[in-house]
């Protein structure tokens, strides 16, 4: 099943913060504007976090992020908030981001003044307390494409107006008190049936009303279908067949009359159909087609009487069926039992007589079968021993149930899988809140929360493996160390979700800094983090976080004034009898301290840490012994090499997880001096964007230095161009483009400060087994500084061919430099050729060759374009592209677009070609195209997408492909 991944929608470029830690904008001046409407915001709410007390909100508040000084995302999940929210939050003009998720003592009404936000993509207000209307001033966000308004106490109709946000990729609306019905559009007014592009609609747990007519057509590409637990009536509308993109349809728990139109059958991804609960009439419903289905619930309904149907022995895929109260007749068919994926069968309160056979292969997954109330007179059951539910049959009205288990009404239900806390027996007992943390057997603050699968594929709580995958996937995702996820309390609730009680623990200390929980909220309300495929759409709410569930903000102290006032005094006695006394100790401590860093600049990293299969972790870059990577690599042996340079050579390596890696040792003579380094790792592992090749983590020991990687499976974009891997169609190239495009852009425009790659070429753009494009080697980068001027003086660096010529002559750095290098990557894409060849520039060859005349050809390029594309080379969209590649190869740096337009432009032109979506490895259910994940301190959109298929291990790459071009190093401090 499609998961909601890190969400891209295609349209304008957006500044989606996905997964990072707000992030301080610091040397930045707040907007006037700005300022007061944050104040004014701030006015209205408790308990907000200290640093909104002093400073420019730009500079040091948390949550604030800033570009340019206007503030573009303000992001506060989990953090306790309590008060009401502004209608002043309505002048924050460049806002596109707005996360106030998880915060219960959140509410009051959502202010009309929320629509004046024509910038936001993305809206979540999850798990608060908002009541009242959903405003209808919502439908003048036209960029939206995420909304999450779940879990709060909205009341009245849906806005009608939401049906003109046709970006919205997520429409999340569940679990609140919405009445009336589903608005479809009309000659006058707009309607959700207008929503061809969202993947998601979530509307369960409400009280909505009316029929589905008119909702559902053959355009949508929706995924998810959720309108569980409502008031609807009227017929399933024969148009959701047409939807064949859809992966989840629930429709229980409603008031649907009619037969189950036949086009179900056609929804041939479908891998959960719940009707049940329902007045559906007729037959039951040919699903025989439906080849991936895992569970279907038909139960209860008023159904024609029949035999069991035919599919029951053929859909090998089903985990659980259940069609209780369903008018089904005859023997159970005995090749329903040996189904492979089986886990449960409810045919409970049907007519199923004679004899039960479950016997030869049985499922050795099976775990329930439930069969009361049937006319079964006799059993043959000699392998199956879990359990079998009879009571209310023929076979146990004599019997003594002491004597017949099976003929017991009481579930014998197996233990739920929890985590395991048995190595911390001897640990002592947690107080004041605090839990056990499994990492290290210590107490801490966990951050808990419940997490909800709203259609899981299976059903086998007991069984210990997806649920140690889910553990493994959090703690990974979320940036925890190993083993600091703690699940409890899993069972299925009464809405039929598989409700499972999470609790995370911090990395180091006893608790989560505001950063690391709104980083945290972020990934779970986003839909950021993805869990295995096997758990399905879910949903979280977080509980209060313990320590900062107390008064903060402008709370005052309850105390009275004259004790206030005698405690100062006190108090400042003693300091000033106090002072003196260690001003010499502090200052000998502090001159220990700057000699201690000097020698060792790594001593406060890893500060308390014990490498004992946990190691000490910086913004996210892990530590590595050197044993550690000696052992990966086979003690660095040349069958492990997979690169080599000017800096040293790389090598391929496993870690004890699995997860596969590219180590960059460096060679005794090329080694930085231990501040450049360390500089080198902060600025790295500060950059966090599914388009920018991922840092692991780092060694610093026995006299070595390596930086740990991703490991890409698919080689550099130049291989690839040269016919040494995938076979590179129009689209792939269109779509590599764009992946390359978003990550330079996301370096110029959203990392905190801003970074300009400085050795942009295709031997630097990876690509992963999906053909992701992800840019690599930082080792030329440098920060953006002085932002005032907009550009750096610094010597030339780069590589020949892809230089810019105004750099070179003037040495004045900027991101149009970045530009211009991306230009020529273009320009490969276009002609297969490398910048340089036989002596001939491609850009000079480009420009000469170029005929606007040639309108039905190859735009006067048909001996330089790759005869790989030649018949794509015919169509305006090269003509654009090209146009494009020539814009950011002129010669005038203040003549090239920004790398934000630049992604336009490329995602405008991905719109026009029909194919894209067939392409390099995307499918309908992928997220749009407008994803960014910010920087600062570890967090990233999910964590660096390790591959794990088998792949030619001589076709990877690392970070550092152009590492033989120019030995990797940093001239510039940490902020």
């Amino acid at each position: 099943m499609e998961q909601p991944p890190v969400f891209l929608v295609a349209g304008p470029l957006v500044l989606l913060l996905a997964g990072a830690p707000a992030v301080r904008c610091q040397g930045q001046t707040t907007n006037a504007q700005d300022v007061d409407a944050l104040q004014s915001v701030k006015s209205q709410w408790t308990n907000y976090p200290p640093s909104w007390n002093s400073g420019d909100p730009c500079g040091s508040w948390d949550g604030v992020m800033c570009t340019n000084g206007r503030v573009t995302s303000l992001r506060l999940s989990s953090v306790s908030l309590q008060g009401t929210l502004s209608g002043s939050i309505g002048q924050l003009s460049q806002l596109v981001y707005l996360d106030l998720s998880f915060n219960i003592n959140l509410g009051g009404q959502l202010p009309a003044e929320i629509g004046n936000l024509g910038q936001l993509t993305t809206l979540i207000l999850a798990g608060c307390s908002f009541n009242g209307k959903i405003p209808t001033e919502i439908g003048n966000l036209r960029e939206l494409w995420f909304l999450a308004l779940n879990s709060n106490k909205f009341t009245g109709g849906i806005p009608p107006s939401i049906g003109v946000l046709t970006k919205l990729f997520w429409l999340d609306l569940a679990d609140n008190q919405l009445t009336g019905p589903v608005p479809v559009s009309t000659s006058t007014s707009p309607g959700l049936d207008q929503l061809v592009n969202t993947k998601h609609f979530h509307f369960n747990k409400n009280q909505l009303t009316g029929t589905l007519n008119g909702l559902f057509n053959s355009k949508m590409t929706l995924i998810h279908i959720l309108f569980d637990s409502n008031q609807f009536t009227g017929s399933i509308p024969a148009d959701v067949g047409g939807i064949t993109t859809l992966e989840v349809l629930r429709l229980d728990r409603n008031g649907f009359v009619g037969a189950i139109p036949a086009t179900i059958g056609n929804l041939v991804k479908l891998n959960e159909l719940n009707l049940a609960s329902n007045k559906l009439t007729g037959s039951v419903p040919d699903l025989s087609n439906i080849t991936n289905l895992n569970v279907v619930d038909l139960s209860n309904n008023t159904f024609d009487a029949s035999v069991a149907p035919s599919w029951f022995t053929t859909l090998t895929s089903l985990a659980s069926v259940s069609i209780a109260s369903g008018s089904l007749s005859g023997q159970v068919p005995k090749g329903l039992f040996t189904l492979p994926q089986l886990q449960q069968v409810v045919l409970s309160n049907n007519q199923f007589n004679g004899t039960l056979e479950m016997t030869g292969s049985i499922s050795t997954q099976l775990q329930t079968v439930n069969l009361m109330d049937n006319q079964i007179v006799s059993t043959n059951t000699p392998s199956y021993k879990k359990a079998l539910l009879l009571a209310g049959n023929p076979f146990c009205a004599e019997q003594d149930p002491n004597n017949k288990p099976f003929c017991s009404r009481q579930q014998q239900n197996a233990n739920a899988y929890f985590t395991n806390t048995a190595q911390c027996s001897s640990a002592p007992q947690c107080r004041d809140g605090q839990n056990l943390n499994p990492t290290n057997c210590g107490c801490a603050f966990s951050y808990n929360g419940k997490m909800v699968f709203r259609a899981p594929l299976f059903v086998d709580v007991s069984n210990s493996a997806p649920f140690q995958e889910l553990e493994s996937t959090m703690s990974v995702q979320l940036k925890l160390l190993p083993g600091s996820v703690a699940l409890s309390d899993i069972h299925f609730n009464s809405d039929n979700y598989l409700q499972v009680q999470v609790k995370l623990f911090p990395t180091s200390g006893t608790t989560f800094s505001v950063l690391d929980l709104s980083r945290i909220g972020f990934n779970l309300s986003n839909q950021t983090y993805k869990p295995p495929p096997k758990f399905g759409p879910y949903f979280f709410i977080a509980d209060p976080y313990a320590p900062l569930a107390g008064a903060r903000g402008d709370k005052k102290s309850k105390m009275g004034i004259g004790a206030i006032a005698g405690i100062a005094v006190a108090g400042g006695l003693l300091v000033i009898a106090l002072i003196f006394m260690s001003m010499f100790a502090l200052r000998q401590k502090r001159r220990a301290k700057e000699l201690k860093e000097r020698a060792d600049p790594f001593a406060s990293w890893a500060a308390g840490q014990k490498d004992s299969g946990g190691a000490p972790q910086l913004k996210g870059a892990r530590f590595f012994s050197f044993d550690e990577l000696k052992i990966c690599t086979n003690n660095f042996s040349d069958s492990h090499e997979i690169g080599s340079g000017g800096y040293g050579k790389v090598y391929r390596g496993i870690l004890g997880d699995g997860t596969r890696v590219a180590i960059k040792r460096a060679e005794p003579g090329s080694m930085q001096g231990a501040v450049e380094f360390k500089n080198e790792i902060e600025l790295l592992s500060r950059v966090h964007h599914r388009n920018l090749v991922g840092l692991i983590g780092f060694c610093y020991e026995q006299g070595e230095q390596m930086l740990v990687y991703e490991y890409i499976s698919n080689g550099t974009l130049r291989e690839n161009l040269m016919g040494k891997g995938t076979y590179m169609d129009w689209n792939k190239r269109l779509r590599i483009a764009l992946g390359s495009a978003r990550g330079l852009a996301y370096l110029h425009e959203l990392a905190d400060p801003p970074i300009i790659h400085r050795d942009v070429k295709s031997t630097n753009i990876l690509l992963d087994d999906n053909l992701k494009a992800k840019v690599a080697d930082f080792g030329l980068s440098k920060l953006v500084a002085d932002t005032e001027k907009g550009h750096v003086s610094t010597q030339v660096k780069g590589t020949l061919g892809y230089l810019d010529p105004e750099y070179y002559m003037t040495q004045q750095l900027s991101e149009k430099s970045d530009v211009y290098s991306f230009g020529v990557v273009m320009l490969e894409l276009v002609s297969g050729r490398q910048p340089i060849e036989k002596g001939r520039y491609v850009v000079r060859e480009v420009r000469l060759a170029i005929d606007p005349a040639d309108r039905d050809h190859h735009y006067g390029l048909r001996g330089i374009v790759d005869p790989a594309i030649r018949d794509a080379a015919r169509t305006p969209v090269f003509r654009r592209f090209v146009q494009l590649a020539m814009r950011c190869v002129d010669e005038s740096a203040a003549a090239r677009p920004a790398m934000g337009a630049v992604v336009k432009e490329i995602e405008a032109m991905l719109q026009n070609e029909p194919d894209a979506a067939a392409s390099g490895g995307g499918s309908s259910a992928d997220p749009p195209p407008n994803e960014f994940d910010h920087s600062r301190g570890g967090g990233g959109g999910g964590p660096p997408e390790h591959p794990y298929s088998d792949v030619e291990i001589s076709r990877g790459s690392y970070a550092g492909d152009g590492a033989s071009d120019y030995m990797p190093y940093f001239e510039v401090k940490p902020k």
